[in-house]
């Protein structure tokens, strides 16, 4: 295993929502990962966000880890759930909320 893979292991295990991304939840650097840290701090649940760009052994890393060529990347309790476009329709029709709700991820009072 690369370090790479360690570490994004030990994110996707030790946190029950990751977010992959580039930049950070506070100063998103791409309007897809912005479009997921909106939809996140919407929903209420406390996550991770791991900024890609500090890393490129991170960046290939998590593509390969997850076998999906895009980032971000949201993982929820250990799965990888998608990128942007199926987050964003996940939310759209409820199905996100009812997944953190099926995983035990609590969302903080709005």
């Amino acid at each position: 295993m690369t370090d790479a893979h360690t570490l994004i292991d030990q994110d996707v295990k030790s946190n029950d929502v990751v977010l992959f991304m580039k930049g950070t939840p506070q100063f998103p650097q791409c309007g897809f990962s912005g479009q997921i840290v909106q939809v996140l701090n919407y929903v209420g649940v406390p996550y991770k966000g791991v900024n890609v760009l500090e890393d490129p052994a991170l960046r290939d890393g998590i593509k390969a880890y997850s076998n999906w060529p895009t980032i971000p990347q949201l993982y929820v309790k250990g799965e990888f759930v998608g990128g942007c476009d199926i987050v964003r329709e996940m939310f759209q029709a409820g199905e996100l909320q009812q997944l953190l709700a099926d995983k035990g991820v609590v969302a903080k009072a709005a």
